[in-house]
């Protein structure tokens, strides 16, 4: 803690601040895709990281000494507990979380649904979310403009055959945050969501999970890619800039609302 002091008072003598500058953020999910975007992001906006991820690798992939990777199981409440205490051991405290880790399980329409594959996708893409508010929260309440972001799903809105796990896990994950806003507002802390359509730069989007869903829609692969109304590629970088924006200025005054980053989805326009 002193000598998290000791930057912050070496970063005030700059001329211009960082939008993050002085904060403490944690991402899940963040040794690629949508969360090591987020890392980066949030680190070239002046914020430390704890970078927090089931992979092993996570605690050497960031070689600075303003992320802080974590190996943890966002499925395990005592791992979660643990890798929280060790960010706040280490800054000093907590401002930003993301949560971000998800997973999507084998595409099966209901009636071919596997208990496993059902009950792995609401732990990790819903229940993992709750463990982390739970031990997060807390710190937040005595963080800088403290701010939770989701990163939820268009096929909240917008779901899709064979997606049934993912889709309904990302909907609860949905109205778990609407539940927290509610709830954490009279602490000052923000939280709000963040929908992505396919982001295919992302450990969930395999070939074989791309060519399931291409499959699902009867569209080749390169169609799939962009079969939204922009007919654009959206990237982790794009996730990852409305998550800053989420946790930074630009949201100050809005807790509870859900943004989508997807191209546009005509199911929904």
């Amino acid at each position: 803690v002193e000598y998290w002091d000791l930057e912050q008072a070496k970063l005030r003598k700059g001329s211009s601040a960082a939008e993050f500058q002085g904060r403490i953020a944690l991402v899940t999910g963040a040794a690629s895709g949508i969360g090591q975007a987020c890392v980066k992001e949030l680190l070239a906006n002046g914020a430390v990281v704890a970078a927090l991820d089931v992979n092993p690798l996570i605690t050497e992939q960031y070689e600075t000494s303003n992320v802080l990777g974590i190996r943890c199981d966002v499925t395990d409440s005592a791992d979660v507990a643990d890798a929280v205490e060790r960010v706040v051991l280490r800054f000093g405290g907590l401002d930003i979380v993301v949560s971000n880790a998800g997973i999507f399980t084998a595409s099966a329409p209901i009636s071919e649904m596997k208990d496993e594959d059902w009950s792995r996708s609401l732990d990790v893409n819903l229940s993992a979310a709750m463990r982390l508010l739970r031990v997060s929260v807390p710190y937040l309440a005595h963080g800088i403009d403290p701010s939770i972001v989701i990163v939820g799903s268009k096929n909240v809105s917008a779901p899709g055959p064979g997606a049934a796990a993912y889709s309904a896990a990302k909907a609860g994950l949905t109205q778990l945050a609407r539940v927290a806003a509610l709830e954490l507002a009279s602490s000052g802390i923000r939280i709000n969501t963040v929908h992505p359509n396919a982001v295919f730069d992302t450990a969930i989007w395999t070939d074989e999970v791309l060519q399931a869903r291409a499959n699902h829609y009867g569209l080749t692969v390169d169609e799939y890619r962009t079969s939204n109304l922009l007919g654009t590629h959206v990237s982790s970088k794009d996730v990852a800039r409305m998550v800053c924006a989420m946790a930074g200025s630009l949201f100050a005054k809005t807790t509870g609302a859900q943004v989508p980053v997807d191209g546009g989805t005509e199911r929904v326009v």
